[in-house]
């Protein structure tokens, strides 16, 4: 038998030792006169033969060796191949390979057979016909020049573990027995029901490392699966290159990695109400003890090597090793020996300097490598402290945009890929599913491309750098002869906004049947070119992540509020290089004066914004536009002007920080679930928004730098009763600034959901009596429609018998109802019947996920069908509009808005989508309508390619330029 670590050492032993025993004579002798002492663990020729290997094998090192070429899998095939799948021919292809530090882009076809990729690039005549004449058939996709890309890979992922939907006896993500816990393997609570793996897979995402959580220092380990459903259906199947530690009968030819989860910082902190110095001696200990078992086997296998070395007979050799005991194991520290050893692949969650500090001081204490930071908010600040790692810089797993909601990730930037990327250190966006939706994981690496990454380690941050991250970049993560056939063929360019697959593979086995593939326009085959953000970069650096916020202010008539006397002769601002121009009309209606198809002009129009008009330079008004006349002149090169747009959905404006109690307005307490306080009015109690709000957060600001003029925020709530919405204009700084306050009291807002603590049958017992009988004026005016009701609701189910509560009221009352539903994830499937009952919703998960049971039949739109929610409602002429929940996101209305189009199929035009979030948004929540102007330089809010420069506030009379 060979054993898979055989040295030329031990196959002389065991061949020795084994000639010696052939005597039957000489070993009858043997037995005689050592049989009492040699009888031992050690005395038989398997007994050495597992001592001596066990010794040799701890200092195997993983991974292929470095003579290792991915070619040599083609005859084999892969370990994965699915006996029976046809090979495939894909023709016409930009292939995206991921080769030469992601620079190689290749025209051409690729061949996947055996599950793997068989050739690439111009396929030589000779080769198909081999492929062919070992296959019945070859399947054949021309895809007309479409971008083709290595599948994504996820190295931050909780798929499987927090499942979707999300249910008690499904949620194995973290275990809070203690903070140190490196025997736990995620592997053991992956559950194979998960609905997100197939919408995974409909964003390009074909592998994912599946985290343990992050309520323990060390939560476990961790492993790389694929996505797809195998044949068995079992978790095990879907590990790519298990560890032996998982398949004891492991024929690889090399030793596989394994991968393991650490935290820093809060979490833990806030689990095991431990500290930071709690947390670093628990990991101190904890690798102390590691050591401890490392020294002792280390010792153990030199006194086998000197045993070896003295040359005993072989009848005594087993006598001899007996003498040194039983190799020194604990299986509960074993992987963290393994640690030790150089043979895992660390991810740890760490935010902070000072955790980050800490955690590369513990990496040279211990001289363990550490292959990716995570989260790594801070990161950014510190390039020089991540360079001392031991082992060599780590891999750095970040967010796009998404931040600031616990103090530790205040100072994020939307510039640390940029950052790091600069500082030579590699970048990985990840998803932290179901943090975020996988099935977007590409949209981060958009993102980061916007903020300045460049466009080949963008799509790098999702294929190869997360590949090489996690060992396997032998195998995926990159096109080449050889790997696995894990491919994705999108629509567009992959770092153009609202790319989708039109097909995926993995492991040569399309995935998505019958995709419903979108037609997209030729500029978006093309990466975006993105907007220059090097002077915010390095505010963001001066100012270690928290760089001012605010612009320059010109007031009308004149003044600055820079110096706030000193008065210019002109008055406005001039925009020049105008190439289109959207207003919105005095009953809040949008409408395109002019777009770039429209307009032939090289350079453009020009516009003049003064005094609260907007006047439209030509020869008749050549008099106002004369630059004189104005107090500054702003190119938008070729850029646009566009209504503001407004949010809903989000606590912006009542959180700062939303896990950070002292910098939220707090939750409204829940009548149906306890005791309101007498004081403000006991259970009848109906709280306000407005009176809670807090002005120029970072995430008001950076919306209002976004574009998003104006947030609807209603009360934060975990029960039915939130309370009263108001409308803010994000740019104001303070409540009583002139125009800071649009609307005191805009909607009355409820929840009725499955997840409240009481039944849905008391939820609505509980509305329709407060519509019929409560005395409170809030209700008087819901009843007669002067503010309408907001529930926010999911279910179908429950949204029917809303429908019906609205018919109920209205036949009894004889007044209207103004019903929105909000959220209306399920809203698909009653949208004939909330058209005719005039009720609107506004969706604020545009692209939505099945978190929870009543979410569960959300329309997931292309590839996976032919209409979103969103289309399907305004095929039924549903009054909807589009929001966010998390309030970090909602400076991303533009690029909500700009998706929804894409994704339409062309059914809904670039005013229609900007109403999107401003006259169907307000009517749905009945906000007053404010006229305000953005400027956006280089392109408009429908690309990745404008930069916002200037925000026209007609509400506060001012002008901010950026």
């Amino acid at each position: 038998m060979k054993h898979p670590h055989d040295t030329p050492l031990t196959v002389s032993l065991r061949r020795s030792y084994r000639k010696w025993l052939h005597f039957p004579g000489l070993l009858a002798v043997l037995l005689f006169f050592y049989g009492p002492f040699s009888l031992s663990n050690y005395s038989s020729s398997a007994d050495i033969d597992r001592v001596v290997t066990r010794c040799e094998s701890i200092t195997t090192p993983a991974g292929p060796p470095s003579s290792y070429s991915p070619s040599s899998r083609v005859e084999r095939g892969s370990d994965r191949y699915v006996e029976g799948t046809a090979p495939v021919l894909i023709k016409n292809a930009r292939i995206w390979t991921g080769a030469n530090n992601g620079t190689e882009a290749v025209y051409g076809d690729i061949l996947l057979d055996k599950g793997l990729v068989m050739a690439l690039g111009h396929i030589p005549r000779e080769t198909l016909i081999k492929v062919k004449a070992a296959n019945a058939v070859i399947e054949t996709f021309d895809v007309q020049g479409k971008w083709v890309t290595p599948g994504l890979v996820d190295l931050h992922s909780h798929i499987g573990l927090s499942s979707a939907p999300e249910l008690r006896g499904a949620a194995d993500t973290n275990s809070r027995k203690a903070p140190i816990l490196p025997w736990l393997r995620s592997i053991d609570g992956l559950n194979t029901h998960d609905a997100s793996y197939q919408l995974a897979i409909a964003g390009g995402v074909t592998t994912a490392q599946i985290l343990p959580g992050s309520a323990n220092n060390i939560g476990g380990q961790s492993f790389l699966i694929k996505l797809r459903t195998t044949k068995e259906r079992s978790a095990t199947s879907k590990v790519i290159e298990p560890p032996q530690t998982l398949i004891h009968h492991q024929t690889s030819d090399h030793l596989h990695w394994r991968h393991m989860k650490h935290a820093c910082g809060e979490n833990p902190s806030r689990v095991y109400s431990q500290t930071r110095m709690d947390s670093g001696w628990s990991f101190r200990q904890a690798y102390d003890t590691a050591r401890k078992v490392k020294e002792a086997q280390d010792a153990f296998c030199t006194r086998v090597r000197n045993v070896q070395k003295h040359g005993w007979w072989p009848w005594s050799l087993g006598k001899h090793i007996a003498s040194l005991g039983d190799f020194p194991e604990d299986l509960q520290w074993e992987s963290l020996v393994d640690v030790l050893r150089g043979r895992v692949k660390l991810s740890i969650h760490c935010y902070e300097a000072v955790d980050l500090d800490a955690i590369i001081r513990l990496s040279n204490e211990f001289n363990f490598p550490i292959a990716s930071l995570h989260h790594a908010g801070e990161t950014y600040l510190v390039p020089d402290l991540l360079k001392k790692a031991w082992g060599g810089v780590p891999s750095i797993a970040l967010f796009a945009s998404n931040a600031r909601k616990k103090r530790e990730a205040y100072r994020n930037s939307e510039f640390a890929p940029k950052v790091l990327a600069d500082e030579g250190i590699p970048v990985v966006m990840k998803s932290d599913h179901p943090v975020l939706n996988s099935r977007y994981l590409l949209y981060e690496a958009q993102q980061a491309h916007y903020y300045g990454l460049d466009a080949d380690l963008a799509l790098a941050s999702v294929t190869s750098t997360p590949a090489k991250a996690a060992g396997l970049s032998h195998r995926i993560g990159s096109i080449a002869v050889g790997y696995d056939a894990d491919i994705a063929i999108w629509d567009s360019h992959p770092l153009s906004l609202g790319a989708t697959p039109a097909q995926v593979y993995i492991d040569g086995i399309a995935q998505i049947r019958g995709p419903h593939v979108l037609v997209k326009p030729e500029a978006l085959q093309h990466p975006p070119k993105t907007p220059d953000w090097e002077a915010e970069a390095r505010k963001t650096i001066e100012f270690e992540g928290l760089p001012p916020l605010r612009g320059r202010k010109i007031r009308w008539g004149g003044w600055s509020q820079d110096d706030g006397a000193t008065k210019s002769a002109g008055s406005g601002v001039k925009f020049v290089g105008v190439k289109s121009v959207w207003t919105t009309d005095e009953e809040g209606h949008v409408h395109a004066m002019f777009d770039e198809e429209d307009n032939t002009e090289g350079g453009g129009h020009s516009v003049v914004v003064r005094d609260g008009s907007v006047v439209f330079c030509s020869r008749d008004s050549f008099y106002e536009c004369d630059d004189s006349r104005v107090q500054e002149v702003v190119d938008l090169q070729g850029g646009s002007l566009a209504p503001g747009l407004t949010t809903f959905g989000s606590p912006l404006g009542l959180a700062e920080i939303r896990l950070e109690p002292s910098t939220t307005d707090g939750v409204v307490k829940d009548p149906l679930t306890g005791s309101v306080p007498g004081i403000v009015g006991g259970n009848d109690a109906v709280i306000r928004a407005v009176d809670g709000l807090q002005f120029e957060g970072r995430n008001t600001l950076l919306a209002y730098r976004a574009g998003v003029t104006r947030a609807v925020t209603a009360p934060v709530a975990d029960g039915f009763l939130s309370g009263l919405s108001t409308t803010i204009d994000t740019g104001a700084s303070s409540a009583v600034e002139r125009g800071a306050i649009i609307q005191e009291e805009t909607a009355l807002h409820i929840s009725v959901s499955l997840n409240l603590g009481v039944s849905v049958s008391t939820q609505i017992a509980t509305l329709r009596r407060l519509l019929h009988e409560s005395t409170l004026d809030v209700w008087e005016r819901v009843r007669t429609g002067v503010i309408p009701l907001v529930v926010n609701v999911d279910s179908a189910d429950i949204m029917a018998t809303l429908l019906n509560l609205k018919s109920e009221y209205e036949r009894l009352s004889g007044n209207i109802l103004r019903l929105t539903f909000a959220g209306a994830s399920e809203a698909h499937l009653l949208a004939e019947e909330i058209g005719k009952a005039e009720v609107s919703a506004v969706l604020t998960s545009p692209r939505p996920y099945p978190g929870y049971w009543e979410q569960r039949r959300i329309l997931p739109g292309p590839p996976l069908s032919r209409h979103s929610t969103l289309t399907a409602l305004l095929a039924k002429n549903v009054h909807v509009a589009i929001g966010v929940v998390d309030e970090y996101n909602a400076r991303n209305a533009r690029f909500d808005i700009a998706w929804a189009a894409l994704e339409s199929n062309g059914t809904i035009s670039k005013t229609q989508a900007i109403r999107l979030a401003t006259t169907y948004l307000n009517r749905a929540l009945g906000a007053t309508s404010v006229p305000d102007l953005v400027a956006y330089r280089g392109g408009s809010l429908f690309d990745f390619e404008s930069k916002i420069v200037g925000v026209v506030s007609l509400q506060r009379g001012i002008i901010e330029l950026f």
